[in-house]
């Protein structure tokens, strides 16, 4: 399968059933252990940038959060006082962060979201975020993608990945890692190596790591900034 297929079918799978299954794990209703388990993993990792992001005046910066979902991580950067803009390649995903903003923060200028995949994005921002979405991308696109985002990002680049371990690879392989019927796009794993030399290739340094894992969700994330 080829990047414009794979991007096609991530399209394709967000604004149809994928959205659903979105909802259901990321919002507030009854799910099951497994998606209770990646909710909450999900939400761990959004917790973690926001205690590296906060320890900044938030007020000062624009930012940039490509893949940003139903808005988990700009709405709460918007509301304390961020510049934030947020893009999805969904536009139902799009539609909900959006409906989301305005329940939470009102009309305001400091959040705008808009339907782009990564590769059209541009402008410049202090900070660039970019959480679970690598998993859609294989690795020489992942190189692309992320040498793309660097090149948005006037100070800081943020990302988060499933890693490429041997267990972790393992569980894939057996069905377990990605749960669910309903899935229907590929999952990559990325090595830590790999990801941590695509940044130095674009005049980044890794100043901060964190792990998340629960049983069935497992994200490494790396803050990174310009030398």
């Amino acid at each position: 399968m080829n990047p414009t297929d794979d991007k096609t079918i991530v399209k394709e799978y967000f604004n149809s059933t994928g959205f659903d299954r979105f909802l259901r794990i990321y919002g507030d209703g009854e799910v099951n252990k497994v998606q209770l388990d990646i909710r909450t993993g999900h939400q761990q990792t959004v917790n973690t940038v926001l205690d590296w992001l906060k320890t900044d005046d938030l007020t000062q910066l624009t930012i940039c959060d490509a893949g940003c979902g139903v808005g988990s991580l700009s709405i709460p950067l918007a509301e304390a006082g961020a510049t934030v803009y947020g893009s999805d390649i969904s536009e139902k995903m799009v539609a909900e962060a959006t409906e989301r903003a305005e329940a939470q923060l009102g009309s305001t200028s400091k959040l705008k979201f808009a339907a782009l995949d990564l590769e059209a994005l541009s402008g410049n921002y202090h900070t660039v975020t970019c959480l679970d979405v690598l998993i859609h991308y294989p690795q020489n696109e992942a190189d692309k993608m992320i040498s793309h985002l660097a090149s948005m990002a006037q100070s800081r680049l943020i990302l988060s990945f499933a890693p490429k371990t041997v267990v972790l690879s393992l569980l894939k392989k057996i069905g377990s890692f990605f749960p669910g019927a309903s899935k229907a796009t590929r999952a990559y794993l990325h090595r830590e190596a790999d990801i941590i030399k695509i940044l130095e290739t674009n005049g980044f340094a890794v100043q901060r790591q964190a792990m998340t894992k629960t049983s069935f969700y497992f994200s490494r994330i790396l803050e990174a900034t310009r030398k």
